[in-house]
């Protein structure tokens, strides 16, 4: 085990580098055009047994990744906001084909307004398309959770793709220490990649891909779903497995000072550091208030969320996405998830940090105390936006 200082598109590079990856596609977007710049270094140098190719879009990208997962390859790319969005269409194909690809995202804001920092509207409006979805809270989570994706999506329980989400610019271009273990640990932890079907093989044909009438199309999705479900108890194991290995634990939800908190706050990301800070200086002043943060987000985590919030009497999600005219899609989902079990807990939705607004410890405070003031039963939006300027919009 080796520490080294990277920035967090290069803990991702060097991930797909040692998962040895045999085909890596990628069009450069900001914040995530360093990691396929490393990659073709990587190549170029001979560091890295592997097939670059630089093509004309995003949606060609993962169109190549397509390809070279279903030839029985394994596959890899990054990308990040609009990037994500070009791709659309093709991760609805990479899920229903069942190829385990895997993609690191930078978690940029989506025009218009036209900006490059982190929200996590890119990956969340993708949360439908049958991928699993990580995110990822620093940089050594980041290059984990690469490594992890891959054993998660190549498991023939599973075979679905997986993207990594790292916040831009807060975790792409800062560096921190990561833990890397050797080489050989890592081949020993995710071995060669082994397709279940004999892809492409002409003496042994079969279809992908294919025109599906009204009479089969559902049994396809609904193997979609069984895939998906079974990923839950698959992540479990590869979090066990990875833990045994590597010493760093990982779970679906990581919850702090929870046990006994009536007001729970609920995060995804980097932010999640910052709320724990939070948390830490309001415990010492006598407020019963914990941290629940995902890490899995697809499968969502209903059971993790109702241990972690089965004590409290007021749950906040504190989430950089919006879906207009509901308000949160983490809200929406937690909302149903904590009502569905007849839990008589109040759920509170926040919406902060859009387009790389900081989020600030007085940001946090004030989302605590809206809280506080629901505990106490006073009257309380449901849909907050935190630190927005809403006299300018009006006069605007």
């Amino acid at each position: 085990m080796a520490k080294i200082v990277l920035k967090g598109n290069g803990a991702v590079a060097l991930a797909i580098k040692m998962a040895r990856v045999d085909v890596v596609a990628a069009y450069p977007i900001t914040p995530s055009t360093f990691i396929p710049e490393k990659i073709s270094e990587y190549v170029a140098n001979g560091e890295m047994d592997a097939e670059f190719i630089p093509v004309e879009s995003e949606h060609s990208a993962m169109s190549a990744c397509i390809g070279a997962s279903a030839a029985g390859l394994r596959a890899a790319t990054a990308t990040s906001s609009q990037g994500l969005e070009l791709m659309h269409e093709m991760l609805f194909i990479a899920s229903g084909m069942r190829l385990p690809i895997v993609m690191g995202v930078a978690n940029r804001a989506l025009s218009a307004p036209i900006n490059i920092w982190c929200d996590h509207q890119d990956t969340i409006s993708a949360r439908d398309t049958g991928w699993i979805q990580f995110y990822a809270e620093n940089n050594q989570e980041a290059f984990d959770l690469m490594l992890i994706a891959f054993r998660v999506a190549e498991d023939e329980r599973v075979l679905l793709p997986a993207m990594v989400g790292l916040d831009a610019f807060i975790l792409t271009h800062t560096f921190e220490p990561v833990d890397v273990p050797e080489q050989r640990e890592v081949d020993d932890f995710l071995p060669p990649y082994r397709p279940k079907h004999a892809y492409l093989d002409p003496e042994r044909p079969i279809t992908q891909g294919s025109f599906v009438y009204p009479e089969y199309y559902m049994e396809f999705k609904y193997g979609q779903w069984i895939a998906m479900e079974s990923a839950r108890d698959v992540i479990d194991e590869v979090f066990a497995d990875f833990a045994s290995r590597f010493g760093r634990k990982y779970e679906k939800v990581s919850t702090f000072m929870c046990d006994d908190a009536e007001i729970v706050l609920i995060t995804m990301g980097s932010l999640s550091g910052t709320v724990r800070h939070v948390v830490r200086e309001l415990r010492n002043e006598g407020i019963k208030v914990g941290v629940a943060k995902i890490t899995v987000f697809r499968p969502f985590p209903h059971k993790e969320i109702i241990r972690a919030v089965k004590n409290a009497k007021v749950v906040g999600v504190l989430e950089k996405n919006v879906s207009f005219g509901f308000g949160g899609a983490v809200y929406g989902e937690v909302l149903a998830t904590v009502h569905g079990e007849g839990l008589d807990t109040k759920v509170l939705d926040f919406i902060v940090g859009l387009g790389g607004r900081d989020v600030r410890v007085e940001d946090v405070k004030e989302v605590v105390k809206i809280c506080s003031d629901a505990l106490q039963g006073k009257a309380v939006d449901k849909i907050n936006w935190i630190n927005v300027d809403k006299e300018a919009v009006k006069n605007a």
